[in-house]
């Protein structure tokens, strides 16, 4: 067993991952400044699970506070780095808000593992590395572009910041690049709930559904893509909860190919938005309220990933369809709303 240090634990990705991590035995330490998470949270896992996991709310742009956390906790044998501002959109116009938290938040925690002589890290890494790419599907050696987002440019940089404390200090890394993490745990226990207004498709789909939206806006119809509008590559957010425990156990039991090592998370195939809201109308039974409107700035046209290195190198394999993951998503809405 291993006592893992999860940052954003009570996050949409980071709760299931605590799900699988205590399935597989380990011991996660949950830190999450609730900036768009509830401390109920832990009620769903523990419900999950039968465990409660250890939980401290701490502020990771707080120097003070990281350090204060690390000094009742030098032990850890590991970190997963999931705690982020994430949506594209807000970052274009909150920079500044993006590069403190998602940049020095990592800062702080790379000092404390090098203090602490902490060997094991998997950073929450995103697609958007790429941009708009090349060529189809992303493999790994595909460029990192010039980021068109402040999101996009802290997960690039996040990365070369890692790659050089491992230069410098010696522990291992692992990035996983996730594209589109949705849906919810199967038992409704937990989901993606985002405090205000959500930022991402899925669950302003099911708070459309539910009627806390009044309507969908589906951004951009002329993209070069089968019916004009974006294409992504949708993957359950357990597939990806369950690759961390994979990648976990690689770096625990010394399997990396090198002190750093990047993975894509994905499908390996890419559904269009109003795929995405097919998906959800079939599962659901219901019609949709939405609307076709002007782009949003920072948007790539396409992006869906080669699996094949996660496939064979990490030994993982995404198991549930989009339909399964529309289907747990609206679960886990009517859930929350009270709705039959």
């Amino acid at each position: 067993m291993a006592q893992i240090l999860v940052t954003g634990g009570l996050g949409f990705i980071g709760s299931h991952t605590a799900v699988e991590l205590i399935k597989a035995g380990h011991e996660p330490v949950l830190i999450d400044d609730l900036s768009n998470s509830t401390a109920s949270v832990l009620d769903g896992i523990e419900e999950i699970t039968g465990h409660r996991p250890v939980f401290e709310r701490v502020d990771l742009k707080s120097k003070a506070e990281v350090r204060d956390f690390f000094g009742r906790y030098s032990s850890l044998d590991g970190i997963i780095h999931f705690a982020a501002f994430k949506a594209v959109g807000e970052s274009v116009h909150k920079p500044l808000e993006y590069y403190e938290n998602n940049l020095g938040s990592l800062v702080y925690l790379l000092q404390e593992m090098r203090d602490l002589q902490i060997d094991n890290l998997i950073f929450s890494s995103s697609c958007t590395v790429y941009g708009e790419a090349d060529e189809l599907p992303i493999t790994e050696n595909s460029p990192v572009k010039a980021a068109i987002s402040p999101y996009g440019n802290t997960k690039q940089v996040g990365e070369e910041i890692i790659q050089d404390a491992i230069k410098a200090h010696g522990f291992n890394a692992i990035s996983l690049r996730y594209f589109n993490p949705i849906g919810a745990h199967p038992s409704a226990m937990i989901g993606e709930s985002p405090l205000g207004v959500p930022l991402n498709l899925v669950p302003y789909v099911t708070q459309t559904a539910a009627k806390v939206r009044e309507q969908l806006a589906v951004f951009g119809s002329d993209y070069e893509t089968r019916d004009g509008t974006n294409e992504r590559d949708y993957i359950h957010v357990v597939d990806v909860a369950k690759a961390h425990v994979v990648a976990l156990n690689r770096l625990l039991n010394r399997q990396n190919e090198g002190a750093y090592e990047v993975f894509n998370l994905g499908t390996g195939t890419g559904s269009t938005v109003l795929e995405v809201i097919q998906s959800f109308e079939r599962v659901s039974n219901s019609k949709l309220n939405y609307k076709i409107v002007e782009r949003r700035p920072g948007d790539v046209t396409a992006a869906y990933a080669d699996t094949t290195k996660a496939n064979t190198v990490l030994g993982w394999t995404a198991e549930k369809s989009l339909d399964d993951a529309m289907a747990d998503a609206w679960r886990w809405e009517k859930k929350i709303r009270n709705i039959d």
